[in-house]
């Protein structure tokens, strides 16, 4: 792992008396545009309308349009902003050929993603790995995972400037509800281990898949998780953890390099 991996205290408990990161910190924190304060009604339900699209939805209906017959429908523009943001950065393209190889080679899934809200959201995936539900699962491009429940998302969120993470870490708590204690025993799990070996594990499909997940910071200043998911074989775990951790971080290596960012310098 890059020596740019950051070493900030251990997560705490999210706190309304703490001081919420503004636009601009979270913007240059995390290499995207990021609203805080509140922005335009009409824009902001729009997105939301957008991010409740999965792959297989063609059409979405609320109890006010359902009386009506009508829908929300995605339209042709989608696909040009998605293109858009396709060649807005160079990382999937060079990174989906050395995810590949991993991949092919070891009869894993590699996946990469950023962040979306509370979400993780895969720009880039390859599933060779032989157990049911990689085989039955789809996953591609555009496909959301919870930040909070997967070793992807925890450790973006360890790598990330404690401001943002406390300010995600306070929108996954009201979420969560009366799960939040167990989920957040997890979190500070997950978040403490990455920021101590550079990597995390977790097990987002219980009894199917484990998975191992670090973070890295592109050329564009946006920090990007790595994920590599395997069969869960309990009693073969540490020795599984054991393999793939050292490729998932070599992996973030050859991207980084390949990208023109090497030991965090561009």
């Amino acid at each position: 792992m890059p020596d740019s991996q950051p070493r900030s205290a251990p997560v705490s408990h999210p706190d309304s008396r703490t001081r919420l990161p503004s636009t601009r910190e979270l913007t240059h924190s995390t290499g995207r545009f990021t609203r805080q304060t509140g922005g335009s009604q009409s824009l902001e339900r729009g997105l939301m309308l957008l991010r409740a699209f999965r792959v297989g939805s063609s059409s979405l209906t609320n109890a006010d349009l359902a009386a009506r017959k009508r829908a929300y429908r995605l339209a042709a523009v989608v696909v040009s902003l998605a293109d858009a943001f396709h060649h807005a950065t160079a990382v999937p393209d060079i990174a989906l050929p050395l995810m590949r190889k991993i991949a092919e080679a070891e009869k894993v899934n590699v996946g990469l993603a950023v962040p979306d809200q509370t979400a993780m959201v895969y720009l880039a995936a390859v599933r060779h790995s032989r157990d049911s539900v990689s085989r039955t699962r789809r996953v591609a491009p555009g496909t959301r995972i919870p930040m909070e429940l997967t070793s992807i998302g925890m450790a973006w969120l360890a790598a990330v400037p404690a401001g943002v993470r406390e300010h995600l870490l306070a929108q996954i708590a009201e979420k969560a509800g009366d799960e939040w204690p167990a989920l957040h025993k997890e979190l500070s799990r997950g978040i403490a281990q990455a920021q101590a070996q550079g990597y995390c594990t977790a097990n987002y499909q219980p009894g199917h898949l484990t998975a191992v997940g670090a973070a890295f910071r592109g050329p564009d200043h946006q920090w990007y998780g790595l994920n590599i998911s395997f069969p869960h074989k309990p009693s073969e775990k540490p020795r599984d953890v054991a393999r793939y951790a050292p490729l998932l971080l070599g992996l973030i290596e050859k991207i980084s390099v390949s990208c023109g960012v090497e030991d965090g310098v561009e």
